[in-house]
């Protein structure tokens, strides 16, 4: 891992600071170094970039093994092609979402050997991540850098949304429209790398097929070393390369080169610029590059490397093979290449120490930047008074239908997309008075499209990760992504999506980077015919998940005055709109105006009581209803608590009602095991067990698939019948 001694070798050229002027019959490294003019200056600024990533990688390769640091994954053998990268592209006007072998490309970004070793170290030096993340775990935002999380393959279609939000910004801008501290550029690059392995992964494809259907400015790396992890690329892609396999592929240019040289690497990227900044798609580039040290240090690549593979690695390892070249060509000295080695081991080991002696986070940190600091959902900011007009008949549908429209007249950085969400998608069809156009399968965002602003509103291909991941890159560049899962029953393709990237990016990111974003999901029963796979629920997936919102209204109030709320909200919310509820007559409202708002965290008294307490939400707020005015006619008063947001739960109220009435049934459709009933149970036991009077009882579906036999379906979910039955023997005890 230290650096070779370089034997001296003939030097076929004079040192010079000029551009050095193409001969008969030299390489083609040199004929690119006379095309581009490069000079002295640019070579050592190459030879200096890829000699310090590769120091760096050492130098986490010692705090790990002194145990000053705890991870560690190198980007050895990847520094000839990154360099490039840093050198051609633009920090601060492009934007990168790399992965972990990117660190020369940091490096030539401007971030420092101080700052990535302070990220090993875990410490208040750490930009990246604020001691949130793993080493090699890039970001910085000042840099335009994003964060990345660990998992492979998720910053494909994020990278998809970020040139997305570039574009509209440029175009509600020339519409004059005023974007505050957005910032855009006309020609900007979004730059998005992988390892071979992870070119396996679908969204890489889904990925591609956005980009190259809207004609995105996204420059794909694909750093191909050959290996994921143990598994060689010819086990994994068809013919063992990703440029065969995607040769023709309609609407990408494809570039293949020679990763482990920054000078051919230079020629390739400077191409695919002048591509991209012509806005004439997206671009792929293949780069063969070496893996000289194991995946990372908790692997030995020698018990699945032959020594004569390793050797070869050794051989075309950039770290080598570069200032050879650079000594044979006559463009540096032996000792100026030892004396620059020296000079950079020198920095970066002075990095390491002063990393080492950072001062790490105090305990108190630990939860900052799980939600925002500046706009809380569950102030008084966000309760506002209704102002009714019209008649009591307003369905739950059209209140959400109603808030979506006034939202997005009323913020031009709100996006509307899903799958079917837009009336057309064809332009011309507007102008076709005898079609209605679609508005989603529910016709909750009927209309939507033809108040916005062009490109606002807009169908999504039938990938639901396609749509969160694109929608985590619009709202991380500041839009305000309201997006639409078409049934809960297939969220589960964008649950890796949802979980480990949407929820985590404030906190992943020490605050730097935010993901304020709306995900409608038509969720439940109820309705004949939906059977196991359009009628399931499954809120307390999500509910377990620090750093979003849960919000599951009832009514048509309700939904309305929440839907807004979480639109202004500064945080991921997954808006839970039950299918059973959105055209029935028992919870109707009159329209409650343009700025009705309802804090997150504040459950409503639907019905008041003093002998027990049903807490509920979702269709079984009606259901608990019933069930108490039933129970009412038998002598009994029964206290209703709709929680209406899941997270954050509302425990006081619980609380409250709990010491009056001493008994507590929890009702939810959501089947019994593990279901978010259970976590309410646990808290009151832990918070207010001393004013129960009787065990705490639950009414749920059946730890089963819903059934397409009505008959069966009646029984697979909670009825008003189940509910009364729990409340008899409640009140019983």
């Amino acid at each position: 891992m230290q650096t070779e001694t370089i034997s001296n070798e003939v030097i076929k050229r004079p040192l010079t600071k000029e551009a050095i002027p193409m001969k008969k019959g030299e390489s083609k490294k040199l004929k690119i170094i006379a095309k581009h003019k490069l000079a002295k200056k640019e070579l050592l600024q190459m030879l200096r970039n890829i000699l310090t990533s590769r120091k760096v990688d050492d130098a986490e390769i010692t705090m790990k093994k002194q145990n000053k640091a705890f991870f560690q994954i190198s980007g050895a053998g990847h520094e000839g092609i990154l360099t490039a990268v840093s050198m051609i592209l633009k920090p601060k006007y492009d934007y990168f979402i790399g992965y972990y072998r990117d660190r020369a490309l940091c490096l030539g970004l401007g971030v420092t050997p101080y700052e990535m070793l302070c990220q090993a170290n875990g410490n208040t030096g750490d930009t990246a991540s604020h001691g949130r993340q793993m080493p090699a775990h890039w970001g910085n935002v000042k840099l335009n850098i994003v964060s990345k999380s660990s998992c492979t393959g998720t910053q494909f279609l994020q990278s998809c949304g970020l040139a997305e939000a570039g574009i509209y910004l440029e175009q509600i801008k020339k519409m004059g429209t005023e974007i505050g501290p957005l910032v855009s550029h006309h020609d900007e690059i979004i730059y998005c790398s992988t390892g071979d392995g992870t070119t396996s992964q679908g969204e890489f494809w889904e990925a591609l097929t956005t980009a190259s259907v809207n004609k995105l400015p996204v420059m794909f790396l694909v750093e191909d070393n050959g290996y994921a992890i143990s598994v060689p690329v010819s086990v994994q892609t068809p013919g063992g390369s990703i440029s065969k396999a995607l040769n023709n592929f309609p609407g990408l240019k494809i570039f293949e080169v020679d990763g482990c040289c920054p000078i051919e690497s230079f020629d390739v990227v400077k191409d695919a610029e002048e591509y991209l900044r012509a806005k004439s798609g997206p671009v792929l580039i293949h780069a063969h590059v070496t893996r000289p040290y194991s995946h990372s240090l908790s692997d030995d690549h020698s018990m699945y490397r032959t020594a004569e593979e390793l050797k070869n690695e050794k051989d075309k390892d950039v770290f080598n093979s570069f200032p050879k070249f650079l000594i044979n060509e006559g463009f540096f000295l032996e000792k100026e290449i030892i004396q620059l080695t020296e000079e950079i081991t020198k920095e970066v080991r002075e990095a390491m120490n002063r990393a080492c002696e950072t001062k790490t986070f105090e305990a108190s940190n630990a939860m900052e930047h799980l939600y925002s600091s500046d706009i809380d959902p569950t102030s008084d900011l966000f309760n506002t008074s209704p102002h009714f007009t019209g008649k009591d008949d307003v369905p739950m549908a059209l209140t959400i239908n109603k808030v979506l429209k006034s939202e997005v007249i009323k913020n031009p950085l709100i996006r509307i997309f899903g799958e079917d969400v837009a009336d057309f998608s064809d332009e011309f069809k507007f102008e076709k008075t005898d079609l209605k156009g679609k508005g989603g399968v529910f016709k909750i965002t009927s209309g939507v499209q033809r108040v916005a602003r062009k490109n606002q509103v807009f169908n999504s291909p039938l990938a639901e990760a396609n749509i969160i991941g694109r929608a985590i890159g619009m709202a991380m560049r500041g839009l305000r992504p309201v997006v639409e899962i078409q049934f809960f029953d297939y969220i589960w393709t964008a649950y890796m999506q949802l979980k480990n990237e949407m929820a985590t990016t404030r906190y992943r990111s020490g605050g730097d980077f935010k993901c304020p974003m709306v995900v409608r999901v038509p969720i439940g029963g109820y309705l004949k015919g939906g059977s196991i796979y359009h009628s399931q629920t499954g809120e307390s997936l999500f509910t377990h998940i620090p750093g979003i919102h849960v919000v599951y209204p009832s009514n048509a109030l309700d939904a309305a005055g929440l839907l807004r709320t979480a639109i202004r909200c500064d945080d991921p919310v997954m808006f839970f709109e039950h299918k059973h509820l959105y055209y029935q007559g028992y919870n109707r409202t009159a329209d409650p105006g343009d700025d009705f708002m309802i804090p997150f965290g504040k459950a409503k008294v639907v019905r008041e009581g003093s002998d027990a307490t049903i807490v509920t939400w979702g269709a079984l707020v009606q259901k608990s209803t019933e069930a108490a005015k039933r129970l009412e006619e038998e002598g009994k008063s029964v206290e209703v608590i709709d929680l209406r947001t899941l997270a954050p739960l509302d425990m006081p109220a619980v609380i409250k009602s709990l010491k009056k009435t001493g008994r507590l049934l929890i009702a939810h459709e959501e089947q019994k095991t593990s279901g978010f009933a259970g976590e309410i149970a646990a808290r009151v036991n832990e918070e207010a067990f001393e004013f129960l009077d009787a065990p705490i009882l639950r009414v749920t579906s059946k730890d089963c698939y819903i059934a397409y036999c009505p008959t069966l379906e009646e029984v697979l979910l909670p009825q008003v019948e189940n509910v009364m039955d729990s409340l008899r023997k409640l009140l019983s005890y």
